[in-house]
């Protein structure tokens, strides 16, 4: 296992007669789990679960709840946002990884929750940091990032893209 900002090992023995976790992560897990998603801040992160055995392996079914500030991908102000993030997830020992990050593998919906087992044990904090990851917006925006980009001139899509000239022509003589 790789060392986590948020370490939290379960094991096939203490998931055996099923286990209520309820975890909140301190102030420098959250300092470093918001530096390696590239977040401004990360005010609260927990982790709440159910763990049982499943066959093969181990069952973990949950929810990650955050709030998050992240920069808005189009002015670097903070975009404040809350996360609650369900999950349900299965940790097989039969689960095979691809041979290389290059393989190509078909995988059907209900292989999307299928994660392997490592040994006997799984990092339950490395996979709620994972799906924190997951849930936060790939391009956050400032409620007034347009106001403040025609402010600076920028244009807008609409006025820039490629019809944008068409529009212009329309009505004009000729056109």
């Amino acid at each position: 296992m790789t060392a986590s900002e948020f370490p939290l090992v379960v094991t096939l023995a203490d998931a055996a007669h099923g286990r209520a976790i309820s975890v909140e992560a301190d102030a420098d897990a959250r300092a470093a789990i918001a530096r390696r998603l590239g977040l401004v801040a990360l005010d609260r992160f927990t982790l709440s679960a159910e763990v049982r055995t499943v066959a093969g392996g181990l069952g973990a079914r949950g929810e990650v709840s955050a709030d998050v500030v992240q920069a808005c991908a189009a002015t670097d102000l903070p975009v404040p946002a809350t996360i609650a993030e369900p999950f349900d997830l299965r940790f097989l020992r039969d689960v095979d990884a691809p041979a290389s990050e290059d393989e190509e593998i078909e995988i059907g919906s209900d292989d999307l929750d299928l994660l392997p087992l490592e040994g006997d044990r799984v990092d339950l904090g490395e996979t709620a940091v994972q799906t924190l990851s997951l849930a936060l917006d790939p391009f956050p925006r400032h409620p007034d990032a347009d106001r403040i980009l025609a402010e600076k001139g920028v244009l807008s899509e609409e006025a820039a893209g490629p019809f944008a000239a068409l529009a212009k022509l329309r009505g004009k003589p000729g056109a």
